[in-house]
């Protein structure tokens, strides 16, 4: 990161305080150009790094002019290299990663090169909290339990990490237990601005989870990547980019008494969805970000891929400067980074309109307007108000199957179904919550909601409410913190009482971890067919990701989460119908509970204190004692172990040679897949349980496990058998070729339905290759490698969609699998595609970026589409075979 005299921006390089002249920074405003002050200041981070790292090779003067003139370019597709400051990953993402870098160095040393070429040269952070599930609950020894059972399930994962953390040099490990990754990046790794190598520098990163983008929350410019991608980063490469424009988000007001963060992020969510920002940047200003503290921006940012944007930035303010002394960083800190970023005009005062920036277009969102909402049951943008929650699900009982439909015949909306638990009788109907959890860092990093909670929740218990036993309750905070300042405040008593007990640190219900429901409860559900609901504070609530026997799923708020858990359903109106009837008989309405904003900021001054962060992260490395004693081997290439079934050597670099393969068409490809619109990475690779019916479930029986030791997709991530074989593998998958929820598909030469991964395996057996059909939004939802991976090993060449995910476009292009869109106005229907065809796509000698080809059919018609390959960056990785085969041939050379 340090200048070299090749840096033809050299001259603007000053010290930051005259007496210290080793500690500089590129003083952007000695740029003398006006086009830098009306920038928006997610731009000038760009600007900043590209003057920094210029070189005249990966970086040249010409990107610099064409980050300073976005006004013009960020119309004309002008792409630009980014060289993020960090990276940061966590262990489902992270693991891959380091097998890939394990194979690299095997492949590297194959090739006459040195393997030690393969490591990190810029800061990675890799956050175990993916891996604990919540498989005990209500007891106050539910946290060890979990935490003993991730370790004793994991201890081969987490050995490998270990080994990872000493073979490569800038890999830091953060134990599990210690946390969310997004919330630890918020309250300990964040930098915000770099001092390093001489150099002062705005802090940046890239993440390879969808929700990296939380940390735009504190002015620091972070978003999602493949972590193909992320890998190429760590090695060095720089993103080649697409200069995004970007939207102004103007907000204004103070919202009403009773409005939380999360109901904020719902509305900014479905109203960003409706303006359309995909593959955008969007900045905030105005007002009304005044008015909100770190944690609530952070909340906004988080939810950012919900609503499309690359990324949601928030610029530093004074705000950002006591969030830091809030959190326990030193002085020291405050002080340079509020006079580098003043110095480099990147400090916000959100109340000065003269600072506002040029932007693509703006819309606005009074806050004063927002009001009580959650959103479902399978979107996190079907934001749905509270007050009509109730006849919300009722139409979506009935409704045609879909996003906000059930397709129940109206006779069975009222059915019930009676069973016991632990000796007493229950029932359960549609629209019954049987998993209520407070988790995901979107939430739980937020002071004024989680003390909302058990403000509420010590309220609730003062009235003699309480939850139903059989209901899954749970607590997973972000952060030690969280659980330090809920049981100073004194609320956490009061939380445990109705059962939610903290159960661990990390993501849990947010990702599929929620553990299994009890015996009746499942019985009680398959057997009346119910629509049973969850109901989290997380940020994520596709259909089959939260648990496979909750179809309705609710993103609500840590207050509405034990709100719902007392109703124990969502077939109510909070404002007309009482949340529940005490042990008196009397009627307790959600506003007799509810606390004021009042009474939280009260509680949240006297107990979110700097000493609370200090205690915390000053251990954060060392205080897990089972991972101080794990012991891994030092070796700088792994020995890879055949018979295990957690980590094993990937074959995507199996005869990998130096030389080019030759670029040919796809000839006869037969459709493995016809899909339908809004597939999402969890449907393309689940992070959840392995079914027992499953051909991942086969395989490892057939290696000696047993069910129980099955442990979870996500976990496994660094066995590629387990992961081709539970490619298409979500029960939820809707495949037009059978026409119902399975993961199954037909072998079109034969007629028989058969599991995604033994159809593929036939087709390769036949030497057939493959494509996928579907719809808009191909590839939405968690930022996840193996949904490319998964699909390349299955021997699938391409896919043909409306639309695409940003990250999981990127994560195609990276594993050499071509992502073909239909021109405007096409679709598989208006084409007449049945999917039964045999495709042919022609592909030129030349390719260009988006270029247009021809795809031809065995019944005599040809369609055009276009080559999703954005950059020539991408058509060079597309040529080697995919982004990881460029740097073992680059790493090769010398």
């Amino acid at each position: 990161m340090s200048a070299t005299v090749k840096n033809p921006f050299q001259h603007i390089v000053e010290p930051l305080d005259p007496n210290d002249p080793k500690q500089q920074f590129y003083n952007l405003s000695k740029l003398g150009d006006p086009r830098y002050d009306r920038l928006p200041f997610s731009i000038r981070v760009l600007l900043e790094s590209a003057v920094r790292n210029c070189d005249e090779f990966l970086v040249k003067r010409s990107d610099v002019e064409s980050i300073l003139n976005w006004k013009q370019t960020q119309t004309q597709t002008v792409e630009v290299p980014f060289r993020p400051a960090r990276v940061i990953l966590q262990d489902f993402t992270g693991v891959p990663a380091v097998v890939d870098f394990a194979a690299m160095r095997d492949a590297v040393m194959k090739l006459g090169g040195d393997p030690e070429k393969i490591n990190p040269v810029c800061p990675a952070d890799l956050v175990i909290d993916h891996s604990i599930q919540v498989d005990f609950n209500r007891k106050s020894d539910s946290l060890h339990k979990n935490q003993d059972l991730e370790f004793d399930r994991n201890r081969e994962r987490f050995q490998f990490l270990k080994w990872g953390s000493k073979a490569f040099r800038n890999m830091r490990i953060i134990p599990p237990g210690s946390g969310i990754v997004h919330q630890v990046n918020l309250e300990y790794l964040a930098r915000v601005v770099f001092n390093q190598d001489g150099f002062f520098y705005p802090d940046s990163l890239v993440g390879t989870d969808s929700h990296t983008t939380m940390i735009d929350g504190l002015g620091v410019l972070g978003w999602g990547v493949g972590g193909i991608e992320a890998e190429a980063v760590m090695l060095g490469q720089p993103i080649s980019m697409v200069l995004p424009e970007v939207v102004g988000y103007k907000l204004s007001g103070t919202p009403n008494n009773f409005i939380t963060s999360t109901d904020i992020v719902l509305t900014v969510t479905k109203h960003l969805r409706q303006v359309g920002v995909v593959g955008k940047f969007v900045e905030f200003f105005g007002p009304g970000v005044a008015q909100l503290s770190i944690a609530d921006r952070a909340t906004i940012a988080n939810m950012c891929p919900e609503y499309g944007a690359t990324a949601a930035f928030f610029p530093v303010d004074n705000v950002s400067i006591q969030y830091l002394e809030q959190t326990g960083r030193e002085a020291e800190k405050k002080a340079y980074v509020t006079k580098y970023l003043k110095a480099v005009a990147m400090f916000r005062d959100y109340n000065d309109v003269s600072q506002d920036p040029d932007f693509t277009r703006v819309v606005e969102l009074d806050l004063t307007t927002v009001v009580p909402c959650c959103s479902g049951p399978k979107r996190p943008q079907d934001r749905i108000p509270v007050s009509d929650m109730k006849t919300d699900f009722e139409a979506c009982l009935g409704a045609k199957q879909g996003f906000k439909g059930f397709q129940m015949s109206p006779e069975r909306h009222s059915a019930v179904v009676p069973f016991q638990f632990n000796g007493n009788e229950y029932s359960l109907s549609h629209g019954s919550v049987v998993i209520a959890a407070i988790t995901s860092c979107t939430n739980t990093s937020n002071p004024s909601v989680m003390l909302g909670a058990g403000l509420l929740a010590k309220k609730a218990i003062e009235c003699g409410l309480s939850v139903k036993p059989y209901i899954k309750t749970s607590l997973s905070p972000g952060s030690g913190v969280v659980t330090s300042y809920l049981k100073e405040s004194r609320v956490m008593d009061y939380l445990s009482q109705l059962g939610f007990e903290v159960v661990g640190y990390g993501c849990m219900t947010c990702i599929g971890n929620s553990g299994p429901l009890p015996e009746p409860v499942v019985e009680a559900i398959t057997q009346g067919d119910l629509v049973a609901a969850g109901i989290l504070s997380g940020n994520r609530n596709f259909e089959g990701r939260v648990h496979p026997n909750t179809r309705a799923n609710y993103l609500a708020s840590p207050l509405l989460v034990i709100a719902y858990a007392i109703a124990g359903t969502v077939r109510i109106n909070f404002e007309s119908e009482p949340v529940a009837i005490n042990s008196e008989g009397r009627e307790v309405f959600l506003r007799d509970i509810w606390p004021t904003r009042e009474e939280i900021q009260a509680v949240e001054r006297t107990f979110v204190i700097p000493s609370m962060f200090k205690e915390v992260y000053e251990k954060i490395e060392r205080v897990n004692e089972r991972w101080n004693a794990l012991v891994a081997p030092s070796d700088k290439l792994y020995t890879w172990d055949p018979k295990s079934t957690y980590i094993k050597s990937p074959p995507f670099f199996h005869g990998l040679t130096k030389e080019l393969p030759p670029s040919k068409s796809i000839q006869d490809a037969c459709v493995l897949l016809n899909l339908g619109d809004s597939v999402t990475t969890d449907h393309i690779s689940p992070a959840g349980n392995i079914a027992r019916n499953s051909s991942a479930a086969r395989y490892l029986t057939d290696r000696g496990l047993s069910p129980r030791d099955y442990n979870s997709y996500g976990s496994r991530r660094g066995n590629d058998a387990v992961m081709a074989r539970g490619t298409f593998a979500n029960i939820r998958l809707f495949n037009k070729f059978i026409n119902k929820q399975a993961p199954q598909t037909v072998h079109l030469p034969t007629g028989e339905t058969l599991d995604v991964f033994d159809a593929a395996e036939r087709y390769q057996q036949a030497g057939v290759p493959l494509l996928v059909l579907a719809g808009k939004e191909y590839g939405s939802g968690s930022s996840r490698d193996w949904a490319a991976k998964g699909p390349f090993l299955l021997g699938i060449k391409a896919v043909v969609a409306e639309s695409y995910e940003r990250i999981h476009r990127s994560n195609l292009v990276g594993m050499g699998v071509i992502p073909l869109e239909y021109l405007a106005g096409d679709t598989a229907d208006s084409l007449g595609l049945s999917g039964r065809e045999r495709y042919t796509i022609i592909m030129p000698e030349q390719l260009t970026p988006r270029m247009i080809v021809d795809v031809k059919l065995d019944t005599g018609k040809t369609f055009q589409a276009r080559m999703r390959f954005d950059t020539d960056v991408e058509l060079t990785y597309f040529h080697h075979g995919g982004i990881l085969n460029y740097m073992i041939r680059k790493m090769s050379e010398n």
